[in-house]
């Protein structure tokens, strides 16, 4: 079996117009209170496939940004080896800097592992990691950035 084919080529204001709008699509199917399997089935879908625009044109920061969105998706649906997947994978890729990273996204990405840890029962690594998410918070200048933070890690069930 040789190399995989690759899909269509697209340009990359198609991709990224693609990314933003599957991201923001998933976000709303997240927000649902009464989503329906199949819209269950989209928001899976939708996270992956905007990750997956993001891959094609972006730089690390919206690689990032899309796996935290993955991390989410599978934390909503207590699906704690995914959710956990790709928040370790969020990040390690903040780790590695690059471009675009805000003062807010390593807090963002602790937030996930936290979530992802909480969702699979370690309640000591769901703890561990919200004490560094809150370690980052006097390095985040923008206060209405600091808030959704500490709003996400205040939602964590732990």
């Amino acid at each position: 079996m040789g190399q995989p084919s690759m899909p269509p080529e697209l340009d990359t204001d198609t991709h990224r117009k693609l990314g933003v709008g599957l991201y923001n699509f998933t976000s709303t199917l997240m927000e649902k209170p009464d989503r329906t399997a199949e819209e269950t089935d989209l928001m899976i879908h939708g996270a992956h496939a905007s990750r997956y625009h993001w891959e094609m044109v972006a730089a690390p920061v919206n690689r990032a940004r899309g796996e935290w969105l993955c991390a989410r998706v599978y934390a909503v649906l207590g699906r704690a080896e995914p959710a956990l997947w790709h928040a370790q994978r969020c990040l390690a890729i903040v780790e590695q800097g690059g471009g675009g990273f805000e003062d807010w996204d390593r807090a963002s990405a602790l937030e996930a592992v936290a979530r992802a840890h909480a969702v699979a029962g370690d309640r000591a690594a769901a703890e561990r990691y919200k004490s560094l998410a809150v370690a980052e918070f006097p390095k985040i200048a923008d206060t209405d950035d600091r808030e959704v933070i500490e709003k996400d890690l205040a939602s964590i069930p732990v």
